[in-house]
């Protein structure tokens, strides 16, 4: 069954000219209007400030120092910044990929009892707003539950709360459920475990999704702001700029 898209074949034939021309505007106009504001982010970052501050921008610096992204690295300590940012982040994606994957595995092919009223209520979760969850996120961390201990301050106030996605969880399932059982049938019969199941049979075969959530995570705890800034609230001492 042919598909027909947008332009027919028969119009590609008799005008493939026009055709490319267009397509190639198009293009240069997407790659513009995403590389522009790199562009002026670099360029801005390399003025004077009395240029930087002109009414009327200019499009090519006047001037060039470049020097300001060394001394911006240095007083700013950055590399420390991005090093903390790097930290927190691939912690909070180990931890939540762990969780997330060995409760969709659980949810899909154990089927545990009253699996399907225990994804409903993980989908629920996500109806509320992510404003209403600080405060009892806030004091579940500041006194945990049974353990009394205390993480503010530490990354495991960023990575235990952040570890089980609803989301994540519904989606890695859905990608489970399509895995045909006959597969972790022939393993069990090669003596394969639950475990090993995931591990060899699973996993392999959820890469595509995993790559997926992988994304989803990173992104998530690279771009978080407020938690952060409401857990780790003693920052340590930063280094003085003649070092």
């Amino acid at each position: 069954m042919s598909q027909r898209s947008l332009i027919s074949d028969s119009e590609l034939q008799r005008r493939p000219v026009l055709y490319r021309v267009v397509l190639t505007v198009l293009a240069l106009l997407f790659v513009a209007l995403f590389v522009f504001p790199l562009y002026w982010m670099v360029t801005g970052a390399v003025k004077t400030p009395v240029e930087l501050a002109q009414p009327v921008p200019t499009l090519v610096p006047h001037s060039w120092h470049p020097e300001t992204y060394v001394d911006a690295w240095r007083k700013l300590d950055i590399g420390r910044y991005l090093f903390n940012t790097a930290f927190y982040a691939i912690g909070g994606w180990l931890f939540q990929l762990t969780v997330d994957v060995a409760a969709a595995y659980a949810l899909s092919k154990l089927r545990p009892r009253f699996g399907n009223l225990v994804l409903g209520g993980m989908l629920a979760s996500l109806m509320l707003p992510a404003a209403a969850l600080l405060v009892p996120s806030y004091l579940t961390v500041a006194d945990v539950p049974l353990l009394h201990v205390n993480l503010l301050n530490t990354p495991w106030a960023l990575w235990l709360p952040g570890a089980a996605n609803a989301f994540n969880i519904y989606v890695l399932k859905r990608f489970f459920d399509q895995i045909p059982d006959e597969l972790l049938d022939s393993a069990g019969i090669d003596g394969a475990g639950r475990l090993r199941m995931l591990w060899h049979v699973v996993l392999p075969l959820s890469r595509p999704v995993l790559a997926v959530v992988s994304i989803f995570a990173i992104i998530g705890a690279w771009k978080d702001f407020l938690w952060p800034l409401l857990v780790l609230q003693d920052p340590p001492p930063r280094r003085s700029a003649s070092r």
